[in-house]
């Protein structure tokens, strides 16, 4: 869940012929708009007016995921253009890594790394399958990405992964607009460092606003059980002055934070970079989140993501 922001990244795909009746392949209307009830609430895949083949997902009219057919490798949400720089410094470049989503959308991610790193092995957990149905139909995947959307909430599947497999883990799960309880807590931290190799990354996407309260324990949370946590957001949000996206890394061995600070900066939509003291500065003394005290993520005020 996300603000729409602009950007840019290099890269093209296979982009799927339109029929006679100028639709494409899932019924995708001329009005450029598909409207369907899932799991989670209406959805609808909305035509980006700016780009040929883009499109946006809303969840009862919020946006939540931005996918260009052409290129997969553009990326327009703020906080998924922070997960780009970290998947882009997740390894040599070019070079597959494996991947474990949780929480799909409509797989934008996914796809950006399937497109920049190909041969990477993915698995990506949501437990909407009719909303995984109408992106499958609607935002078609490339048939040769080694990609598997698995039903299911996201903490079971972790749970269930296989032990150091993963060079990346990354956790975009929400209910509605708020991240779920179960999904916040020091156990469920602790199942993603299971998954992960020695010198694999786990990467966060929370929200919040304010007092930043909830953002603060999860600082706590990732340090009680990473060696090295970042946070990356925009310094408007990290102020209070706005309700939005922040992405943290955590890893057991020490984060590329120089190069991370460098493209953050240079992004289109720039951000900064907490880590060291700065970060537990930024922590303010709050605790780490155990399943007995997690709750959700805030609610974010009307029209914060609109």
């Amino acid at each position: 869940m996300a603000r729409k922001q602009q950007g840019s990244r290099n890269g093209s795909a296979r982009q799927e012929p339109a029929d006679a009746r100028g639709e494409r392949p899932g019924g995708r209307a001329a009005s450029g708009r598909v409207s369907e009830q899932v799991g989670s609430g209406l959805a609808e895949i909305v035509r980006d007016r700016d780009r040929a083949d883009a499109w946006t997902l809303l969840l009862d009219g919020t946006p939540q995921s931005h996918v260009d057919l052409a290129d997969p490798t553009f990326l327009s949400f703020e906080y998924q253009r922070r997960f780009g720089h970290l998947v882009d410094l997740a390894a040599a470049p070019g070079k597959p890594v494996t991947a474990l989503h949780l929480g799909g959308g409509a797989l934008t991610l996914a796809r950006y790394v399937a497109a920049s790193r190909p041969r990477s092995r993915q698995q990506v957990a949501e437990i909407d399958t009719l909303l995984t149905e109408l992106v499958r139909r609607e935002l078609p995947l490339d048939r040769g990405w080694q990609l598997r959307v698995r039903g299911g909430d996201a903490r079971d599947i972790l749970a269930r992964s296989p032990e150091a497999a993963a060079d990346l883990v990354v956790s975009d799960i929400y209910s509605g607009a708020r991240i779920p309880a179960h999904c916040t807590s020091v156990e469920f931290a602790a199942l993603a460092a299971r998954a992960l190799r020695p010198d694999g990354r786990y990467a966060v996407n929370i929200t919040d606003g304010g007092q930043l309260a909830f953002a603060r324990g999860q600082v706590a949370t990732l340090r009680a059980v990473f060696a090295e946590v970042a946070l990356i957001a925009d310094p408007v949000v990290l102020r209070g002055r706005r309700f939005g996206n922040l992405v943290l890394v955590a890893a057991r061995q020490p984060l590329p934070l120089d190069e991370l600070t460098r493209r953050i900066a240079g992004d289109p939509y720039p951000g900064r970079v907490e880590s060291g003291p700065r970060l537990v500065d930024f922590q303010a003394g709050a605790v780490p989140v155990t399943d007995g005290s997690a709750g959700p993520s805030p609610a974010p005020p009307p029209g914060a993501f609109s």
